[in-house]
């Protein structure tokens, strides 16, 4: 692919987030949820969602499954595409950030160079990394989504845990016990983790 043409961004012309924020009343910020299918992150971040559009907060909900079908829909599994499916979707949800939108990223963002990709593009102060954890046998037997049996059967390949492995993440903001904490016990440490971290007001 041909390097772009010469390129004159104009950011020093553009509103700055501030005015933005002040306008919605709310900070803008990312709530990075990681961890493999069927660990409850999707559950979480609709219910997140629920909970922060109740308080009358603006918040954007970004899921693994539904980019793709859109503007991550060329891609595929493998290590390159993995990369680039979260490079798109982490500075999109930057782009929302900037705007004084609350991002809910729900992505099994697998390895940790992903987590570090996206915290580089959002940021320490924007991002706030939450680990959904759940053994592979606990996923595989919720399966909500039939995939577990399917990479059994040899039907999806690279599944993550199991043909690809997923690495625990080394130094998440807040880790969810999802095998032992029900979903309003996650839910409201999710809220807490969110006001100590400045995203939401007390």
């Amino acid at each position: 692919m041909d390097a772009p043409g010469p390129l004159y961004p104009t950011f020093d012309r553009m509103l700055p987030r501030d005015a933005k924020e002040a306008l919605l009343g709310q900070r803008g910020g990312v709530v990075w949820m990681s961890g493999m299918s069927g660990s409850g992150k999707s559950t979480l971040a609709v219910r997140l969602e629920g909970e922060l559009h109740g308080r009358g907060l603006l918040v954007k909900m970004l899921d693994g499954d539904n980019v793709r079908t859109g503007l991550n829909r060329n891609l595929g599994f493998s290590d390159a595409d993995r990369a680039e499916n979260i490079r798109r979707v982490a500075e999109v949800a930057k782009l929302f950030a900037d705007c004084g939108v609350l991002v809910v990223a729900s992505f099994i963002t697998p390895h940790e160079t992903l987590r570090t990709l996206a915290r580089e593009i959002i940021g320490d102060r924007d991002l706030l990394e939450v680990y959904v954890k759940a053994s592979f046998e606990a996923c595989a037997r919720r399966d909500p989504k039939g995939l577990y049996a399917k990479a059994a059967a040899g039907q999806v390949g690279n599944f993550t845990g199991r043909d690809s492995a997923f690495e625990e993440p080394l130094r998440p903001d807040l880790v969810l016990e999802t095998e032992s904490a029900e979903e309003e016990i996650c839910t409201a440490q999710l809220l807490a983790a969110m006001t100590s971290h400045g995203l939401i007001p007390t």
